[in-house]
């Protein structure tokens, strides 16, 4: 297999980016960049380690993320797993990359920077919801911040009506940890039990 081992070998394959490419970079939240992050919902997070990359969903009910300032966004850590591999990764190693994406729109927005994880008690009671507190708070410093231009959306037709799977034609949680599993696991009670689990557990 030729690969490409260079980047000068990138760059003679792919050309330089375009001025539009270049502009659209901000070392800090612009108004425009503002307005579109406190329109997100969700994010994926994307972390590094000494055991390799992590990139984790995140999701809230209304803006996924505080803005503090022009320069910093907090996200708040709520309930799930407990395997903590975003954090672990954040304690080792500040870098961070963060992609938001608005249902219906078809472009995406991209923070780059540093973190750290936050436990001030008056931080994390500032994000009170439904009596319920986060355990900790991703403080992220931006170092650049741009937006993702719409082709790759558009060419998932990510936000289609037509084109919805029906998650019933796919693998279920519990199918898909037993499958993963080498100890013995009940697929089925943990799909019954999870709707009523997750529910109690969501913040």
């Amino acid at each position: 297999m030729k690969t490409v081992t260079t980047v000068a070998e990138l760059r003679a394959l792919y050309g330089e980016p375009g001025q539009a490419a270049r502009a659209k970079v901000a070392p800090a939240l612009t108004l425009a960049y503002r307005r579109w992050i406190e329109a997100s919902p969700f994010l994926a997070l994307a972390t590094a380690g000494p055991e390799g990359l992590d990139c984790s969903p995140r999701g809230d009910d209304g803006a996924v993320v505080r803005i503090a300032d022009e320069k910093t966004v907090l996200l708040p850590d709520w309930r799930g797993n407990n395997r903590t591999d975003s954090l672990a990764n954040i304690v080792r190693d500040p870098r961070v990359a963060l992609l938001f994406m608005v249902p219906g729109s078809n472009n995406t927005l991209r923070i780059n920077g540093r973190a750290v994880v936050a436990v001030e008690p008056a931080l994390l009671e500032s994000f009170e919801t439904e009596g319920r507190h986060p355990r900790s708070v991703i403080v992220v410093t931006i170092a650049e911040v741009y937006f993702q231009c719409a082709r790759a959306l558009i060419r998932s037709a990510l936000w289609s009506s037509e084109r919805l799977v029906d998650p019933k034609s796919l693998p279920s949680a519990g199918e898909m940890t037993k499958d993963a599993s080498e100890m013995a696991f009940d697929a089925e009670a943990y799909d019954r039990e999870w709707p009523e689990r997750a529910a109690k557990s969501m913040w």
